[in-house]
């Protein structure tokens, strides 16, 4: 598990003051990278072998300027991709605001398809999954 605080900006609220759904993805977005830096692996583009298949947030409640915390899991390992969850609750209550996911699947940009997970890469992914 990967943990990260966010700041909500005020920019990224909208007219009503809630957390503009758009900004969650971005949110999950800082929390994949993390996650993945946390492990040892790079994350510039001439070394990043990753393409997000895949992502989804729900929505659990109303989330304002405030402090978030982001808890990042690896739920499964595969051949080629690899699944993750990222839930985000309010730093200061600790009551849950939204859930995310993301398929992450190998990509050879060269070749332009999916490829295998490097056995190095993998090992490392594997040692931080977690069972849900």
């Amino acid at each position: 598990m990967h943990e990260l605080k966010v700041n909500v900006r005020f920019s990224e609220t909208d007219a009503l003051g809630h957390i503009n759904n758009t900004s969650y993805f971005i949110y999950l977005e800082e929390a994949r990278m993390k996650f993945f830096e946390a492990l040892g692996l790079a994350t510039n583009v001439e070394e990043w072998n990753f393409l997000l298949a895949s992502t989804k947030c729900d929505f659990i409640s109303q989330g304002y300027n405030q402090l978030l915390t982001i808890r990042t899991y690896l739920t499964k390992v595969g051949t080629k991709s690899c699944e993750m969850v990222h839930d985000i609750y309010c730093s200061q209550t600790g009551e849950a605001i939204a859930k995310g996911s993301a398929v992450l699947v190998c990509f050879n940009f060269t070749e332009q398809k999916s490829e295998p997970i490097p056995v190095m890469i993998k090992d490392k992914l594997i040692s931080h999954l977690v069972h849900t």
